[in-house]
């Protein structure tokens, strides 16, 4: 859970804040939930900042939606690599777990009343848990190993358009770009079947980046009546290029909110999401490992999940105008490409203030 690094990241920006402005009449639903970026426009001249936390837990398994257990990835589901030198013929390296604590900074500008500009970036701890069995068949296990990556992850750049606005109801577009900043070369020590320990260049979903440019669409609206919020969101990812031999999937997510607030300082929230990724197209030579991770047409899928959140807003003293959210999400179905580890839960806690 949130390490020692995450407890520094949230003192800094709140002690950042209080020799800051504050902002008048500020409302703890005037945003949507914390996990929703890009929700909402600014006037001309305003400014925000925003600090996210975010754990995510991944464990158990499935194939193409269906349970599985690691014995029988390990003893029946074909390694892509089998004709390669020193690979066996089935996937003998088995990811039991995967846990990563994200650190996502972000700043909004108005340069005009018609234009918000948004950009975000991340800095990303990734840790896998995997399973080794021993030799080219059977179920006994060598012993588990774990591979780590951090670091800076990719920048995204957007722009909110309006669309409609009045006292109720907004409507808004978005258009921006990925910029690959994120490494996709990060190495670790792994295990190998016949006992080995050779530093290898990590799977896919390891890597700290997406590898190419990217473009980002997006349509949000959002509406109020009294004490009730409610919005809903799409947004969608296209990656260009193939650097390193390979790019990411389409990306295609839609959410549905509701918040309701029993006074102005305090409000909570419930929310759906559904996230389309298709698979991975091409292939990086250099990952080259007896592990479902490995394999590009074993990532993508659907996912559907509920989250419930919790919002507040400081009204007075230092820390007017600050604004403190905390969402945590658990998925309701699974359906994803191949041989892969489930999604168990999110949490993601925020900080934002405008100004």
């Amino acid at each position: 859970m949130p390490n020692k690094i995450t407890y520094l990241l949230f003192s800094v920006v709140i002690l950042a804040q209080i020799s800051s402005l504050a902002l008048a009449g500020m409302r703890a639903d005037s945003h949507a939930p914390v996990g929703v970026m890009g929700d909402h426009m600014h006037k001309k001249g305003d400014f925000m900042t925003s600090y996210r936390y975010m754990y995510m837990d991944m464990g158990g398994l499935q194939n193409d939606g269906a349970n599985i257990t690691a014995d029988t990835i390990a003893t029946s589901i074909s390694n892509r690599f089998s004709s390669a030198s020193a690979q066996p013929q089935t996937l003998r390296v088995v990811p039991q777990k995967m846990d990563m604590h994200m650190h996502m900074f972000g700043a909004m500008y108005a340069p005009t009343d018609w234009l918000t500009l948004m950009v975000m970036t991340n800095y990303a701890d990734k840790r896998m848990k995997l399973t080794t069995y021993k030799g080219g068949s059977g179920t006994t296990v060598r012993d588990t190993f774990t591979t780590q990556s951090d670091g800076w992850g990719d920048t995204k750049l957007t722009g909110l358009i309006p669309l409609f606005s009045n006292a109720n109801h907004r409507l808004h577009i978005s258009v921006g770009t990925i910029l690959p900043t994120g490494s996709t070369s990060e190495t670790d020590q792994v295990l190998t079947p016949m006992g080995m320990r050779p530093t290898k260049r990590l799977p896919y979903g390891m890597q700290l980046g997406n590898g190419n440019y990217g473009l980002l669409n997006g349509l949000t609206y959002s509406g109020r009546h009294q004490k009730l919020t409610w919005g809903s969101q799409y947004l969608g990812t296209e990656f260009l290029g193939k650097d390193n031999g390979y790019r990411k999937g389409q990306q295609h997510e839609a959410t549905f909110w509701a918040s309701f607030s029993p006074r102005e300082s305090l409000s909570t929230s419930a929310r759906v999401k559904y996230r389309y990724e298709g698979k991975i197209t091409g292939i990086d030579p250099l990952i080259i490992l007896p592990t479902q991770a490995a394999d590009p047409d074993y990532y993508g899928g659907d996912v559907l999940t509920v989250l419930l959140g919790l919002n507040w807003v400081c009204e007075a003293g230092n820390f007017a105008g600050v604004r403190v959210a905390l969402e945590a999400e658990v998925p309701l179905l699974q359906e994803l490409n191949g041989v892969r580890l489930e999604q168990n839960f999110n949490l993601m806690a925020g900080l934002q203030y405008s100004f």
